[in-house]
């Protein structure tokens, strides 16, 4: 009896292994890049149980339906939320190429390209906290906040503070913060606890809470920064609001700091990254705000900006971001320079960006000579030959630094900013902004800033590469077979 039941056993496993492969084979492929079911199938093949059960848990990159449901519904709101259409100034040099790149931002994203609008950049990770907190304390109406990681700290203090100053003088303020990100760090029971304190009507973002009914592939996340004063000031870039070592010990010890670029807008473009904050308040809380801010001042300068928000994520259809990088740098006639942390490029864009180098066009890459997530750094070096074999030169910002900025530039006209990496995940999985803008002088102020990188790092070549140990080499390209996951 004992060796029948056995026997079923191992019959009924083999039959169910069988199944799970037939499955996932005709399963899995449906409506996803060969490389991501490629990467699924080689999971659910070596390890075909647990493979499945995770593939399962978080192989659908798709929010729950009531949750693309109130972004289709949205979309009209922004629509509506956008101004400066009229402002845009298509004075020469107006890349020829630069209106159909508008045209698919358009139908992607919702956002048109708007006129009158003038930037600043904060490439000091304090500097950018401290003028934040002063644009709180000149809030008259409402403060919008909106972070990836948001902690309270000794850097971020002063910030907290002004969300109170305002709230003492009657001024709204409201404030998503995502949940998986922000509890990782230390501090966040009591950060929620000061938003409390303060009176702060605040919401997770995307939280996983069973127990609440609010359950979604638990890897994806808002990663969006966004701060909005009385709609007539916004920030925006890749700074979360945390201290510059993220307070986690480890990093203390090792002298780690991240090295963040932030902008702040004025003009009509604060309306299009303040219908970001309500989409997602409204996702949230199916509270849809009404519109709270002033008329828009746009500016007169003749160095004013056209600027076109670019949302993306799971919400939305098509992969907004990867599109608009990639029609950028088809259209590049110069020069590309490109500064992402997490540089895990799908094969469009690794086409795109080695084409680019081979037809002539100067293109550069900023990236860490160290990083903080180890998978996704070696999947990133594994890229490196290909694209020093195509002609890309590589910079590697030196160690302790976390070279954490998110921008890039086209010719001497365009820059994209924002909080979107160039990896599968900010493409597939998280929630990001992205903010294309033309203008010689706001393109002049990023390169100078690039430029300033190479101060701070070192030029890697093709041979020095293929010196590396063989162990990296093996680590690296290991870990390229998980990107299409991470």
């Amino acid at each position: 009896m004992n060796g029948w039941l056995g026997t079923a056993i191992v019959v009924v496993l083999v039959l169910l292994d069988l199944s799970i492969r037939a499955f996932s084979i005709i399963y899995v492929p449906i409506n996803r890049k060969p490389q991501t079911a490629t990467g699924w199938l080689l999971a659910i093949f070596l390890i075909p149980y647990i493979g499945f059960v995770i593939f399962l848990l978080i192989g659908s990159t798709k929010l729950p339906k009531a949750r693309r449901e109130k972004q289709a519904e949205i979309n009209q709101y922004i629509l509506d939320q956008t101004e400066g259409m009229d402002r845009v100034r298509r004075d020469p040099p107006w890349p020829p190429w630069l209106e159909r790149v508008t045209e698919l931002n358009r139908g992607l994203g919702s956002m048109p390209l708007v006129g009158g609008n003038s930037a600043e950049l904060y490439p000091d990770y304090d500097e950018g906290i401290a003028e934040m907190t002063r644009a709180v304390d000149g809030a008259r109406r409402f403060v919008h906040v909106e972070f990836y990681i948001a902690t309270l700290d000794a850097t971020t203090a002063p910030f907290f503070a002004a969300l109170e100053r305002a709230i003492d003088r009657g001024v709204t303020v409201k404030f998503l913060l995502d949940h998986i990100a922000s509890r990782g760090y230390p501090g966040y029971r009591a950060t929620l606890a000061r938003l409390d304190e303060i009176g702060i009507e605040w919401h997770l973002m995307l939280p996983i809470q069973p127990l609440k009914g609010k359950f979604q592939r638990p890897d994806l996340r808002n990663h969006r920064k966004i701060l909005v004063i009385d709609g007539a000031v916004a920030f925006t870039g890749s700074q979360n609001l945390i201290d510059a070592s993220y307070d986690l010990p480890a990093h203390q010890e090792r002298g780690l700091r991240w090295k963040d670029l932030l902008v702040r807008f004025e003009g009509p473009v604060v309306a299009g990254i303040n219908a970001l904050f309500v989409t997602d308040w409204y996702s949230e809380t199916d509270e849809l705000l009404v519109r709270e801010s002033d008329p828009v001042q746009r500016a007169d300068r003749q160095d004013a900006l056209d600027c076109q928000v670019v949302p993306s994520g799971p919400g939305f259809v098509g992969e907004n971001n990867l599109r608009l990088f990639n029609a950028l740098l088809y259209s590049a006639q110069q020069k590309v320079s490109i500064t992402s942390p997490y540089f895990v490029p799908d094969d469009s864009m690794l086409y795109a960006i080695t084409t680019a180098a081979q037809r002539g066009v100067d293109v550069e890459l900023f990236v860490g000579e160290i990083g903080d997530h180890t998978l996704t750094w070696h999947a990133q070096r594994s890229y490196y030959e290909g694209l020093l074999r195509a002609g890309v030169r590589i910079w590697l910002y030196n160690r302790p630094t976390i070279l954490h900025a998110k921008h890039f530039t086209i010719d001497d006209e365009v820059a994209v900013i924002g909080s979107s990496n160039m990896d599968m995940r900010s493409f597939s999985l998280n929630l990001e902004i992205s903010v294309m803008v033309r203008g010689r002088t706001f393109v002049e102020a990023l390169r100078t800033i690039q430029d300033s990188y190479k101060s701070d790092s070192f030029e890697i070549t093709l041979d020095e590469w293929l010196q590396r140990p063989t162990r990296s080499q093996v680590l690296d390209n290991v870990a390229r077979l998980t990107a299409a996951l991470q």
